[in-house]
């Protein structure tokens, strides 16, 4: 198995049978074996039942159905440690980054990195439509206290949803994990910075949806998140 993909997803009966349509018919073009995996995270709609509904016309789709909503970071670390490619990579149920960005992915695994992540904010990516100026500038100042706070400098996108690990990374690493909310990339980022894998972020194209918004009380748990993950290290939490 070279590539499991793993698809969080809360309340995601309505995007998710598209999203995972397309994914499907991506990897038919491939010449690698594949899997995909959805994690629900305790939805209270039917997102269960629209996956398992699709499972007969994609053979190598898995659900893994949690009954009690746990949080991203704990059903994405789930999906990851129980995925069996050698290359493990995340990604969002309303397809924001199509998964043929992946191929952007394949030469820095060959050079050796250990982590490749998508970013909307290094040179390349696009992001359709653009982010407004206010929006850009708040993600833009909320990143370097990110980078600041936990040591992840030159790492210009960490809440990008589109990740990978190798297969050893991804057992080594994820297993230390304590965050289950907020701030689960960055704590996965800075612990396999910390064990010695080597991380590349590519650029992506991301489709931006101009009607979400971020929520003040989000950034502010995220930022609580950010400052236990600074304890846990200085602590030694993580070993």
């Amino acid at each position: 198995m070279k590539l499991s993909i793993i698809i969080p997803a809360y309340n995601e009966e309505t995007r998710l049978p598209k999203t995972l349509r397309e994914i499907d018919a991506y990897l038919k073009r491939q010449s690698y074996d594949s899997e995909i995996i959805v994690v629900n995270d305790g939805s209270k709609d039917q997102t269960a039942q629209a996956c398992r509904g699709l499972t007969s016309v994609i053979p190598n789709l898995r659900l893994i159905d949690n009954k009690e909503n746990h949080g991203k970071g704990w059903v994405v670390r789930q999906g990851m440690l129980q995925a069996t490619g050698e290359y493990r990579l995340f990604t969002d149920a309303d397809n924001s980054t199509t998964v043929d960005q992946v191929e952007k992915m394949w030469p820095e695994f060959e050079r050796g990195y250990d982590v490749v992540i998508g970013s909307r904010d290094v040179k390349g990516a696009t992001m359709d439509p653009p982010q407004s100026l206010s929006r850009r500038l708040l993600g833009e100042v909320f990143n370097l206290i990110v980078q600041f706070m936990v040591g992840l400098w030159g790492i210009w996108d960490t809440q990008c949803g589109f990740k990978a690990m190798t297969k050893k990374s991804a057992l080594e690493v994820l297993p230390r994990c304590q965050i289950d909310r907020f701030a689960f990339d960055p704590e996965i980022l800075i612990l396999a910075k910390k064990r010695g894998y080597k991380i590349k972020e590519v650029p992506v194209y991301w489709k931006n949806d101009a009607r979400s918004t971020v929520k003040f009380k989000w950034m502010v748990k995220m930022l609580f998140e950010v400052l236990q993950i600074r304890l846990n290290i200085i602590t030694k939490k993580y070993g």
